[in-house]
């Protein structure tokens, strides 16, 4: 009797899901559909994540029968299973961020103790990191000669769905998938493949051919709302680009470079795990950075008297998600006016955020800061004022999300203060944005000297 156990991951889905055909083809009497709660992801911290991952699993198990679902060490848990049902292999998609790198490099070690293989097949991206290099073999720091390079080296087409497994379930206690709380004010984003691929279709049909132009209005909204999607694995990167290599628009290439950030992101990560939580230019190091206090937690609750900042972060709260251009926004003020370590942004980012994604998160962070791959410089430093009045020039989106402006007129709604009456209820601006963008020119001039 041969069988087999298909370790679900990042990637619960049925379509183009390459390690699960190796699963069923490794375990043609009896495949195990696995996943491990583990404390180290499962943490209460993460509440929208959580909460999230939670319902994404419970539609999942509904969908194939029943997931066999255990709680703890992925080292013992994954060889028990695997023991317990007779397994010669487990299937994985690979996994190359720092720790999942780590969980799998132990678990792979326990099971061969027992003759068992972690067989990796694919991985949540369309290239897996460390493929792309240059000639040299050494790894890329710079997007746009990353993003040739990638591009010329291409990817295999969607592996087809699987409509029907062997699916086994051990004896055992499987454990109880509970609905997480929500945090209060939030609505969860849709979820599950089928709600990707329906987004998917409908963002083609509807928002991809101007996607170029119309991605940076956070107003109108008409970005596609796939990055919770990709970071749980409910689609493939692999079948969103088969489907925008059909297209001849400037829109689909627009969207095709934003998938390849997602992977650069990933890749640099791979290079340099350390770059997770420090410095990826360790001079910003010797940066004066300011202790947070209360302008960090006005920050995070949308009260620092800058409309198109507080709108962010009250979006955050509300969706689990932020406009791309409002995050770069929020990041820039976070550092460059408040004068707090961009880690502290990161941090509240990946707890809040459904679609929490680790490199692009973090990468996405280090940008801003300046101390990144490809980096803004960091005299480049983002007017909050001036980035609303391009980007939302009605106050669409600060209306949407600060209330407190609805009646406020175009002119005035990304400078409340200058009204003679400012609006009641909302609060002056915490910082002068001008006072605080020549402190941080300052700094940097410091560690510059220092170099």
């Amino acid at each position: 009797m041969a069988t087999s156990v298909m370790w679900f991951r990042r990637d619960l889905r049925l379509g183009d899901h390459p390690a699960l055909h190796q699963a069923i083809a490794a375990g043609p009497d009896g495949v195990v559909p696995l996943f491990v709660l583990d404390d180290t992801l499962w943490t209460p911290r993460a509440t929208t994540r959580v909460a999230y991952l939670s319902r994404l699993l419970a539609q999942l198990s509904d969908r194939i029968g029943g997931l066999h679902v255990v709680h703890g060490d992925p080292v013992a848990e994954v060889t028990r299973v695997a023991r317990a049902a007779g397994a010669t292999s487990v299937h994985v998609s690979a996994d190359y961020a720092p720790y999942g790198a780590r969980r799998d490099a132990a678990v792979e070690q326990a099971l061969a103790e027992h003759g068992i293989a972690l067989v990796r097949t694919g991985s949540p991206y369309a290239v897996a990191p460390g493929r792309v290099t240059k000639p040299d073999g050494t790894g890329f720091r710079v997007f746009t000669p990353w993003y040739r390079r990638w591009a010329e080296h291409g990817w295999r087409a969607p592996a087809d769905r699987v409509d029907d497994a062997p699916w086994l379930r051990p004896t055992g206690r499987t454990h109880r998938i509970d609905e997480a709380p929500v945090p209060d004010g939030l609505t969860l984003p849709p979820l599950g493949e089928e709600a990707a691929l329906e987004r998917w279709h409908a963002f083609m049909d509807d928002d991809l051919p101007d996607y170029d132009t119309a991605r940076d209005l956070p107003g109108p909204d008409r970005t596609s709302r796939m990055s919770v999607h990709l970071k749980w694995g409910s689609i493939h990167p692999r079948t969103m680009l088969a489907d925008l290599a059909t297209l001849s628009l400037s829109g689909a290439d627009a969207y095709t470079r934003e998938l390849g950030f997602r992977e650069f992101y990933a890749d640099v990560l791979h290079q340099r795990p350390d770059s997770a939580f420090g410095y990826y230019d360790h001079t910003f190091e010797a940066m004066t950075y300011d202790h947070p206090g209360d302008d960090l937690e006005a920050w995070k609750t949308g009260q620092t008297g800058i409309p198109i900042v507080d709108a962010g972060m009250r979006q955050l709260r509300a969706e689990g998600w932020m406009h791309n251009r409002v995050r770069m926004i929020v990041a820039s003020f976070l550092v460059k006016d408040l004068h707090l370590e961009w880690q502290h942004g990161a941090r509240h980012f990946l707890d809040l955020l459904a679609d929490a994604d680790l490199a692009s998160n973090q990468h996405g962070w280090q940008w801003v800061a300046g101390s990144g791959t490809d980096a803004s410089p960091y005299f480049r430093v983002f007017n909050p004022m001036t980035q609303g009045k391009k980007f939302d020039p009605d106050g669409r989106y600060v209306r949407r999300w600060v209330p407190e402006l609805a009646d406020v007129p175009a002119k005035h709604v990304h400078t409340p203060w200058e009204m003679a009456e400012p609006p009641a209820g909302y609060p002056a601006p915490i910082v002068d944005h001008a006072e605080e963008r020549a402190e941080s020119l300052r700094r940097y001039d410091a560690i510059r000297a220092g170099r």
